[in-house]
């Protein structure tokens, strides 16, 4: 089964660091990452999909995609 997820967070090294942790537990960058400003916060914003393929697993909505 293939999972996907969208990382985002704050334009700081927190953002970097999610990323980094999801491609070390064997996620693959899938597109190109984005950028939008927030005018609640009044802060950039990063996004970054990232998919993995998971064995021996059928899909489940109640399942938490972080943690496969």
């Amino acid at each position: 089964m293939k999972v996907y997820r969208l990382l985002t967070g704050p334009d700081d090294a927190s953002f970097c660091h999610k990323v980094t942790l999801a491609l070390n537990k064997g996620w693959s960058l899938h597109g190109s990452p984005t950028y939008a400003f927030n005018p609640e916060t009044k802060l950039m914003q990063c996004g970054q999909a990232v998919v993995k393929e998971v064995e021996g697993r059928d899909y489940d909505p109640d399942m938490k995609l972080s943690e496969q």
